[in-house]
């Protein structure tokens, strides 16, 4: 109980934020350097709440950076609200990406009617010099979880997690290792040998970045699974020197130090969404996280000999 009510004040509550046609813009990878395939959930979608959804480009998320910075072309097939099981199948455990995609009718910014798997290894198999791919996913399975455990429905709705939300807790984060193993064995099931990094997900607060660590155990261990030679960019890391650089009484605070979006004054009056800011500190560990793979100074050397 101590370990969950730790996860909740650490990440909050509120949501972090598919076989189709590979848009035609996707060709453009064959004519230049290459392209990069950006995977995930709102964060890499580079959702805002404070925008407008009906308009994809206004979203411009961490990806968008990397893929300027390398000189490749971005295929940004995120969704927000996705969750590891949606990921897989239509079928799967999802948060809110169904909704908005289907529901709500907002566009992505690559149009695909399947999963997001199902357009992964479309785009991978007709895309031989796609150079990169990133994911940043499962802080939708812990939203899920939340929503249906810690604040289930009430009567006559059935608990499926009565009467021990720790144990479901528990079986939550197995899930979500299982599928993320799944989502990278499926990629490299397509012959694709370049690079894959999981850029896994940053702290609301700092120094006590334990929820986050445990949120991020899954994909940690899913990018050391046998075959998938996988590198984690971690999102902890990237954002711990600004954040510690706020002054007291806020040290430490992610929303004060200018990372996460702002809804209201003071140290909780943020989003779980990066700013600007927060954006560009993740795209920077991205690139170091590619640079030192290689032990190169620039991420391109790297995205080269990795091809």
């Amino acid at each position: 109980m101590h370990m969950r009510v730790r996860i909740l004040a650490l990440l909050g509550a509120a949501a972090l934020v598919l076989l189709g046609a590979v848009p035609a813009a996707a060709s453009a990878d064959e004519s230049g350097g290459g392209s990069y395939l950006a995977l995930g959930d709102s964060v890499p979608f580079g959702f805002s709440p404070l925008l407008n959804p009906k308009h994809a480009s206004v979203f411009v998320g961490y990806p968008e950076m990397v893929a300027e910075a390398l000189e490749l072309h971005d295929v940004d097939a995120t969704c927000p609200g996705e969750a590891t099981g949606g990921f897989l199948s239509l079928t799967g455990i999802d948060n809110v990406c169904r909704f908005y995609r289907f529901v709500a009718d907002n566009p992505l910014h690559v149009e695909y009617q399947g999963s997001q798997m199902d357009f992964a290894l479309r785009y991978l198999r007709g895309h031989p010099n796609t150079r990169l791919v990133t994911l940043t996913l499962g802080a939708n399975d812990f939203f899920r979880w939340q929503h249906d455990c810690v604040q289930p429905m009430p009567p006559p709705a059935v608990n499926t997690c009565a009467p021990d939300p720790a144990t479901s807790f528990g079986v939550m984060l197995a899930t979500m290792q299982a599928n993320l193993t799944t989502i990278f064995d499926k990629i490299r099931g397509t012959g694709y040998s370049g690079l894959i990094v999981g850029m896994t997900y940053y702290s609301l607060t700092y120094p006590d970045t334990s929820g986050a660590a445990i949120l991020n155990g899954p994909m940690q261990a899913a990018l050391k699974a046998p075959g998938v030679a996988g590198h984690e960019a971690s999102g902890v890391e990237a954002w711990r020197a600004t954040a510690m650089a706020v002054p007291p009484p806020d040290t430490g605070s992610s929303c004060m130090a200018g990372l996460l979006i702002r809804l209201a004054p003071g140290p909780k009056g943020c989003d779980v969404h990066p700013t600007p800011l927060g954006r560009d500190l993740l795209a920077a560990k991205v690139l170091e996280t590619i640079a030192a793979t290689c032990g190169a100074t620039d991420a391109r050397e790297c995205v080269e000999m990795n091809h």
